[in-house]
């Protein structure tokens, strides 16, 4: 009986003076199960009267009402699960009236895996090496793998996943079937997985770079900018759960947390592509069929991004024929009128290495120039003069910084910009290169192009590899032969992406040769200031002008003969 009269004049106190019910028992933050109620005093004496009385034989004694016992009061408590990413559990910032707790099970609220009540939306992305053939995967083979079935393209290899990622996505789709993933540091999948290609990987949006391959799951990619976050079938939701009004917490905690990793106004898409000359076969199919015949198949890639880049050569001249006629020693011109093509592919960025600029003296140069201005592109390379065409061209676009610059490596007649004459800029590699680590010490991403020797190979010559590989050494994010009318090898170097030669994208080779049938365009992704993703489009040639995406066949074999060329 003391023990419970003690506790009876605790609680007692603690009422009176309105301190809550944990000040005066437990340290816990959390009180899993009840008080057991106080025992009621069945001897308690009446009260005292000043005036006695009889009873009526009807009538009982009062029996005063006992003291209320103070209900236990549940310190709300948030559990954190470990395997969530560090920008998730390192900018949780705790409410006034909410504490951490390291025990699930009697945590009040947890943060977790789970869509009931969603704070943030995290994208993971399946990679593979970049000369890997395989473009896309299904989601419905994708977690049938996760299950145990030996299905889809990486049957029977198992997928690498960093810690973290394997908590998520067990918790998210339940355990793996045993040995279809392998679970290691998040540092050394890459390198692991260009070792023992073929390869594959889950990795979160913020850990992809060049050296991966983005794999589209049921046609979604995330380095697209027309990526829907919440259609995609890898973006895992994290909620707060609990048995105490999470969705009131949730609302207090969104305002503190990442609402996804993969923020669109930190995205830029470029597409980069090769030669285009719109003269001869190329210019007398468009007089026939259309301005814009050559596009009509590919257009879609050219127009989706954000930046859009053409190495015109050729430039554009008042009184030049619709029609090509033969000229001596390839002299070109192109009738103003198609420019309308340049325009229907979303052209943002000329490069002005090329050839063939000053063919029709520095009049039509300078009328090229106009032409350019008018539409509010930007141009590089080349132009009135020395000095302008030396200028990088500087693109803001979503916080990214992208900076082009470029030259023409034969000189002599090809280069002919002085500083009172247009055409292309000669090389200077000794500028360029203080350039470059310039622009890249300005937090810019250089992009750096050339109008080299034209090698009819799938290989570049290592005399002009040098001369790639220098630019990237300085600092050059992405280096790109815009010379080459065959397509050529690709190289990682110094952290960039190397491409000596994309081939044609407006040009009438079709019948030159086999290997000018084919051809890339390449889409690049930037994000938060970083190149993260090369894509390789394809194209093939059907006409003297006009060409079409490669079916899956040829894609893969043409992507074989590069891939062999560039040692992989």
């Amino acid at each position: 009986m003391k023990f419970f009269h003690s506790l009876f004049c605790c609680l007692s106190v603690c009422s009176m003076l309105g301190i809550g019910l944990s000040a005066c028992t437990s340290n816990s933050s959390v009180v899993e199960t009840p008080i057991a109620s106080v025992p009621t005093q069945t001897n308690a004496p009446y009260k005292q009267l000043t005036t006695p009385f009889a009873l009526s034989p009807t009538e009982t004694p009062p029996v005063p009402a006992p003291t209320p016992v103070p209900t236990p009061t549940e310190i709300p408590s948030l559990w954190i699960a470990p395997y969530l990413p560090a920008p998730i559990r390192q900018t949780v910032r705790f409410p006034e009236n909410l504490v951490r707790a390291y025990n699930p099970e009697l945590a009040s609220l947890r943060l977790e895996v789970g869509g009931q009540n969603p704070l943030s939306h995290w994208v993971y992305i399946l990679v593979v090496p970049f000369p890997t053939l395989q473009d896309q995967v299904s989601f419905e083979d994708l977690l049938n793998f996760w299950k145990g079935d030996k299905v889809g393209p990486f049957a029977g290899i198992p997928l690498l996943l960093d810690e973290g990622t394997y908590g998520i996505f067990k918790a998210w789709w339940g355990a793996p079937h045993e040995g279809v993933v392998h679970v290691m540091l998040k540092t050394s999948i890459l390198d692991y997985a260009w070792k023992t290609r073929p390869a594959w990987a889950l990795i979160p949006f913020e850990d992809l770079e060049p050296r991966w391959k983005v794999l589209a799951v049921d046609g979604q990619s995330p380095v697209s900018n027309e990526f829907d976050l919440m259609a995609y079938p890898l973006t895992v939701p994290f909620s707060v759960n609990g048995r105490l009004s999470p969705q009131k917490y949730a609302q207090a905690l969104t305002s503190v947390l990442p609402s996804t990793n993969r923020d669109p106004n930190k995205l830029t898409v470029l597409v980069m592509t090769g030669v285009t000359a719109l003269v001869r076969g190329t210019s007398n199919l468009m007089a026939l069929k259309g301005v814009t015949y050559p596009d009509v198949n590919i257009r879609d890639y050219l127009r989706g991004a954000d930046i859009t880049h053409i190495s015109n050569e050729v430039p554009f001249a008042e009184g030049c024929p619709l029609y090509y006629q033969a000229q001596k020693g390839l002299r070109f011109c192109t009738n103003p009128v198609y420019i309308g093509l340049l325009e229907d592919v979303g052209t943002d960025v000329v490069e002005l290495t090329g050839d063939h600029f000053i063919d029709w003296g520095p009049e039509a140069t300078l009328f090229t120039l106009e032409l350019y201005k008018e539409r509010g592109w930007l141009y590089y390379g080349g132009g009135a003069n020395l000095d302008e065409g030396k200028q990088p061209v500087i693109i803001e676009h979503h916080g990214n910084r992208l900076a082009f610059i470029g030259c023409n490596a034969k000189g002599g007649g090809y280069a002919t910009a002085s500083p009172n004459y247009p055409g292309a800029v000669r090389c200077d590699y000794d500028w360029m290169h203080q350039k470059i680590k310039e622009l890249r010490a300005e937090g810019y991403l250089p992009i750096a192009t050339f109008q080299h020797q034209e090698i009819y190979s799938y290989k570049v010559d290592p005399k002009i590899r040098l001369d790639f590989t220098s630019m990237a050494e300085a600092g050059a994010v992405i280096v790109q032969g815009s010379q080459a009318h065959q397509p050529q090898n690709i190289e990682f170097n110094a952290g960039a992406f190397i491409h000596y030669g994309l081939g044609n994208l407006f040009f009438d080779q079709v019948d030159f040769s086999t290997v000018t049938q084919d051809a890339f365009i390449d889409r690049h992704t930037f994000y938060d200031g970083r190149h993260i993703s090369t894509e390789l489009l394809t194209i093939h040639f059907i006409d003297l002008a006009q060409s079409r995406p490669m079916t899956t066949e040829e894609r893969q074999a043409f992507l074989m003969i590069i891939f062999k060329a560039s040692g992989w």
